[in-house]
Parts: C-alpha cells; sequence; structure tokens
C-alpha cells in the first residue's frame, strides 16, 4: 500500500531534524531518514498497530518508533502519515483531521 505524508507530518520531520541537528548534524539526517523508513513500512502492515481510543472515529493509529510516535490513518487505498511526534509531547492537544 502507498504511503503519503502529511504537511504537519513533513513539518514534524523538519522540527526533529532542526533539534537534533543542535547536537549532531550528521544524526539529524540519518535518524529521521530512518524514522520515514519506519513510516513507509507501515504501507506493508498497515493494521499492525491499535487505533488511539480517542480517536478511534477518525481511524487514527499510532506506532511507536524509539522515542517517538508516528500517527496515521488507514484509507481505501493508502497510509496517510498524519503526524510523527516525540513521544513525551502532549498529543492529546492535537487536533487529528
Amino acid at each position: 500500500m502507498r504511503v503519503i505524508f502529511s504537511r504537519e507530518a513533513e513539518t514534524d520531520f523538519t522540527e526533529i531534524a532542526v533539534f537534533i541537528a543542535r547536537d549532531n548534524k550528521s544524526r539529524a539526517l540519518s535518524f529521521t531518514r530512518e524514522l520515514r523508513h519506519a513510516a513507509r513500512q507501515l504501507g506493508d502492515i498497515p493494521r499492525a498497530f491499535p487505533l488511539i481510543p480517542r480517536y478511534e472515529h477518525h481511524g487514527i493509529r499510532r506506532r511507536p518508533w524509539g522515542h517517538y510516535l508516528i500517527f496515521y490513518r488507514v484509507e481505501e487505498d493508502h497510509v496517510a502519515i498524519v503526524h510523527v511526534l516525540h513521544g513525551a509531547r502532549d498529543y492529546e492537544a492535537l487536533s487529528f483531521p
């Protein structure tokens, strides 16, 4: 299944890279590549991770990867990555489409 990244997810990747680059520029690039790869793998296993109870009516699922959470929705013909956030962030304050 095809994987599509939302504008918000792309912004999340940029913010993650900028944050990591403060300490280690080369690791920022390799880390975001690894994180994107983990998100792309969802195309092979789209329903492997559970729906989030509060957002199940939106079809939002969450895949943990290290200290990060990949939030996504399974559509008819693709997986939509909606956000990628550090697990310590208050994702409850977000509004998922």
